[in-house]
């Protein structure tokens, strides 16, 4: 069977229709299920010393990832190795991609902020990133849009695709487990910081391909600019806390010719970070507009992968 057809079937799925609201409310989601889990394990076992909550945290990763990987597997045993399976495969991994939604609540930020209406696009870009809305101006909202739109293109679309390319359903499915397990238990506060360390350095680890691989990509979608996006990744991408997500987001940055990163503040607390290609302009409405229009170029680039590597796959 072909992973990569899979992938490309749910990826279009995904594409014309996300996952509606009506069937959110009737079934939840993959992804909200493997939540409840996570936060069970949280609830019962993030308690005790630094090294007990290191070993629950491990107990934990278990717990969430085995099902999810023993589950898959065997439902992809049982798809017939047909055009058919590979479609049946592709519906099942349809609710592990978010290209729609993502696309969806960047656009929402866009909007008001291209009608210089501030406070809703500050209210819609608290619903995509952690930063305090109310101390954003419209540089600091349009910056911290187009660095979700950046860092999530890889975390929501690219990194599941790679790995269901690679191993299917069980891969897609792994993914996706992880990358929840990080949103949810993978942060630096007290309650988490060895509870959640190894979900965490986890995340970093699976998506060290996926994040480097979207940072070409959207180096390449962006035609005459590639070498300046390339030139940024190589300068400043490595600059990053993460080390991962400089590579889109330096990307970005050198395609649209802005500056992304820097100076934030979040719930927690001031952030002093570098900026990746400091010495552009910030950011603004069109520019914004701009990378949501690198970012369905890109979006196109990874169909047109999927497609022929699908192709590659069936007539081999």
């Amino acid at each position: 069977m072909s992973f990569a057809g899979m992938m490309l079937v749910a990826f279009l799925i995904d594409a014309a229709v996300g996952w509606p609201d009506a069937l959110f409310r009737r079934i939840g989601h993959p992804v909200t299920w493997i939540g409840r889990v996570i936060s069970f394990c949280d609830e019962t076992l993030n308690s005790g010393s630094p090294a007990e909550r290191l070993r629950k945290g491990l107990v934990t990763i278990a717990v969430v990832l085995v099902p999810v990987v023993l589950i898959s597997q065997a439902v992809q045993l049982l798809l017939p190795d047909s055009v058919f399976g590979m479609i049946i495969g592709g519906f099942l991994a349809w609710p592990f991609i978010a290209r729609r939604s993502m696309e969806e609540h960047v656009s929402a930020v866009a909007r008001p902020l291209q009608d210089d209406d501030l406070e809703s696009a500050r209210r819609e870009v608290a619903k995509i990133v952690g930063r305090d809305p109310n101390l954003l101006d419209e540089a600091g909202v349009a910056r911290a849009a187009t660095e979700s739109l950046a860092e999530n293109t890889s975390d929501g679309i690219i990194a599941p695709l790679f790995f269901g390319v690679l191993a299917g359903l069980p891969g897609i499915a792994a993914y996706k487990a992880i990358n929840t397990m990080d949103s949810m238990i993978g942060h630096k506060s007290d309650r988490y910081l060895h509870f959640g360390r190894v979900a965490a350095r986890l995340d970093d680890v699976v998506n060290w391909i996926p994040a480097r691989l979207t940072g070409l990509l959207f180096a390449v979608a962006s035609g005459p600019r590639a070498r300046k996006a390339i030139s940024v990744i190589l300068q400043d991408a490595h600059k990053h806390r993460s080390p991962n997500a400089g590579w889109p987001e330096a990307a970005m940055a050198g395609a649209l010719g802005i500056r992304l990163s820097g100076p934030r503040r979040y719930a927690e607390g001031f952030v002093d970070e570098p900026w990746l290609n400091k010495d552009a302009m910030d950011p603004g409405p069109d520019e914004l507009n701009g990378a949501l229009s690198l970012f369905r170029t890109a979006m196109i680039c990874t169909a047109v992968i999927l497609a022929v590597l699908t192709a590659w796959s069936l007539i081999r």
